[in-house]
C-alpha cells in the first residue's frame, strides 16, 4: 500500500485554508483524522513538530490525517480570531474530510491551543467518534464542554510542562465525561523536546487497534 503527502487548499469561512493530507492508496481509510495546530500568535502552524508527529502516527496506523493552517497562519487567508473563527475553520476542514471519506470514522486531535479547538469541535459535531488532546491549556481556556461530551477522550500530557501544567489538568480532568483516559509523558516539556518519540509510541500504543481498517 503506497502513501503520499498531498498539499490541498480548503474553502474556509474567512478564505482559503492551506492544508496537507497524509493519505494511503489504494482504498478508503477506516479513520479520517483532523489535527489542529497550536497558537498562531505564538508561531504555531501545521508544521509544528508535535502536530506533525500526531498526524504521522495516525497515518502510520492506517488513518488519513489532515493538518491545516488556521486563518492567518502560513498561507491561510483571514486574521486570528481568538479561537472563535478558528473553530469554524476546523469545522470546515472536518466537513471536507467527511466529504472525501464518507465511510470513515471521524477523529479530531489537537495540540495546545489546537486541543481547545478540537475539544469544542468534537463536542458540537455529532459525527466525531474520537478526541485526542495533547497538552490542553486548561488554565488559559475553558474546557467546560467536555463535562457533557460523550466522545471518547485520550489526553497526553508532559509531566514537566510549565505552560500547561499537569497539576492543573489533574484538577480539571476528573470532571470530564467518560470515557476518558490520561497518559502522562514522563519528563516531557510542553513542546516534547527530546520526547517526541515517546509521545508517538504512547499515542500508537493507546489507539493502534482502533485505527485498523474494519474487516469487510
Amino acid at each position: 500500500m503506497s502513501t503520499r503527502l498531498k498539499a490541498v487548499t480548503l474553502a474556509g469561512p474567512a478564505g482559503a485554508l492551506e492544508a496537507i493530507l497524509h493519505e494511503r492508496e489504494p482504498g478508503p481509510p477506516a479513520v479520517a483524522a483532523l489535527v489542529c495546530h497550536p497558537h498562531a500568535m505564538h508561531g504555531g502552524t501545521m508544521h509544528n513538530k508535535v502536530t506533525h508527529r500526531v498526524a504521522s502516527v495516525l497515518h502510520d496506523l492506517g488513518a488519513a490525517a489532515l493538518r491545516f493552517n488556521f486563518r492567518g497562519a502560513g498561507r491561510s487567508e483571514g486574521r486570528f480570531d481568538r479561537g472563535e473563527g478558528e473553530l469554524e475553520d476546523a469545522r470546515a476542514a472536518l466537513a471536507w474530510l467527511g466529504h472525501r471519506y464518507p465511510d470513515a470514522r471521524l477523529w479530531v486531535a489537537g495540540f495546545s491551543f489546537g486541543s481547545w479547538i478540537a475539544a469544542r469541535l468534537a463536542a458540537s459535531e455529532p459525527g466525531v467518534v474520537r478526541l485526542i488532546l495533547v497538552a490542553p491549556p486548561v488554565q488559559q481556556s475553558s474546557f467546560e464542554v467536555l463535562r457533557r461530551c460523550p466522545v471518547p477522550k485520550l489526553v497526553l500530557q508532559g509531566t514537566r510542562d510549565d505552560i500547561c501544567p499537569l497539576e492543573a489538568l489533574l484538577l480539571e480532568f476528573p470532571g470530564w465525561m467518560e470515557p476518558r483516559r490520561l497518559i502522562p509523558v514522563s519528563e516531557a516539556t510542553h513542546f516534547f523536546d527530546r520526547q517526541l518519540g515517546v509521545l508517538g509510541e504512547l499515542l500508537a500504543g493507546a489507539i493502534g487497534e482502533i485505527a485498523r481498517p474494519t474487516p469487510r
